[in-house]
């Protein structure tokens, strides 16, 4: 399992939001670039960069920053936020980025997904935020009726690499994980999924931990990690000793 830090990008600086709401953000940092590159020097392995604006507008906001993220960065780089054409994520595959991140899209356009799949093999990864299991799009703002699981078994057949799982009651909270809407949820993929949201203490890493079998291959890190509520290097020497 790996840990894996968040550069949320707002305004071109750096911040975390408060259960993804735009008027609830604290800012860490005037310089995103700077920020991910502490996180590879620190030995991540991904990091995971977020245009909010552009999750909020439903177009690329802060590309330019993104990418300079990428060239500037010697790890994986997965990219989400107001990706909603082909050509945006030609952008970011062309940029060099690891994997790009469909959100709000593949709740209402499922067959774009299946279009980008085919048009970029191996870096399509399907990002469903849920709130009290439906599926949640436009940056949080809209909450839907579509159950999560049930989105993710529609993507399942379009070849994607996996998912990311956001409990967004939790996330920007430190409450921890919601652990058991994580299992339920990757036991229904039965794809890679990629848990986040809520992880306050070394104590949830450890409770992660013990999802891998069911196929939970990485947890996302944001404001734990920037109010040093937990540093990176102990919560993965917790996961290699675990």
């Amino acid at each position: 399992m790996r840990i894996i830090p968040a550069v949320d990008i707002k305004e071109g600086r750096c911040v975390r939001l408060s259960q993804g709401k735009a008027d609830q953000e604290t800012v860490y940092s005037n310089d995103p670039v700077s920020m991910a590159d502490h996180w590879d020097e620190e030995g991540a392995q991904t990091i995971h960069v977020v245009d909010l604006d552009g999750a909020f507008q439903g177009l690329p906001v802060n590309s330019e920053i993104v990418k300079n993220i990428i060239y500037s960065s010697s790890v994986d780089i997965q990219i989400g936020g107001g990706i909603r054409t082909l050509e945006t994520i030609e952008m970011y595959v062309k940029a060099g980025a690891y994997r790009v991140i469909l959100g709000t899209v593949a709740q209402k356009e499922p067959e774009f997904v299946e279009e980008a799949c085919r048009r970029f093999p191996g870096k399509i990864i399907v990002g469903i935020d849920a709130r009290d299991g439906f599926v949640a799009v436009k940056g949080w703002v809209e909450v839907s009726e579509q159950k999560a699981t049930d989105l993710a078994q529609k993507m399942k057949g379009y070849g994607i690499a996996g998912f990311i799982f956001t409990d967004i009651s939790r996330d920007g909270m430190l409450q921890g994980p919601n652990l058991e809407s994580i299992k339920d949820f990757a036991e229904s993929t039965q794809l890679p999924v990629i848990a986040s949201g809520g992880v306050s203490r070394l104590e949830d890493i450890k409770n992660l931990a013990k999802l891998e079998s069911y196929g939970v291959e990485g947890v996302i890190i944001g404001k734990a990690l920037y109010d040093k509520a937990l540093s990176f290097k102990e919560a993965r020497d917790i996961l290699h000793a675990s």
